[in-house]
């Protein structure tokens, strides 16, 4: 397995640099096998999804399409590929940010009551309450 940062998932996914998206495309759609994969943690994830909002300023259904691409790709290990598609969906559906989606998720699989938080948004989100 092959660790792959935030940058080959972007650059893979936005297609935007002459010589770095064409090598982000090797890696995923030829060096990597099902034998071999690629490990996307769950930060990598996270940063991807806020690059995609923050620096491209893609709108939440066209970052969650992007999400499930990944998730799709069989050559890709996704930590926590539950959580992450649960995020997504959230994310598809308006109720919060991604990374807090995935903040409840997580929180859901380690059995916590509930998740504290300031973030008014997030309350959208199963799992969380008012701190």
């Amino acid at each position: 397995m092959i660790g792959l940062d935030s940058n080959i998932l972007v650059h893979y996914l936005t297609q935007d640099d002459a010589i770095q998206s064409p090598r982000a495309t090797e890696i995923i759609e030829r060096r990597l096998t099902e034998g071999n994969p690629g490990f996307v943690s769950i930060v990598a994830m996270v940063e991807t999804v806020w690059v995609l909002d923050r620096a491209y300023r893609l709108a939440a259904n066209e970052i969650a399409a992007a999400l499930e691409r990944v998730l799709q790709t069989d050559v890709l290990v996704v930590e926590n590929e539950q959580e992450v598609f649960s995020a997504m969906i959230a994310l598809k559906e308006g109720q919060g940010s991604f990374a807090a989606a995935v903040i409840a998720a997580l929180g859901t699989r380690a059995d916590c009551s509930c998740t504290l938080t300031f973030d008014r948004k997030a309350l959208r989100l199963p799992g969380f309450e008012f701190a």
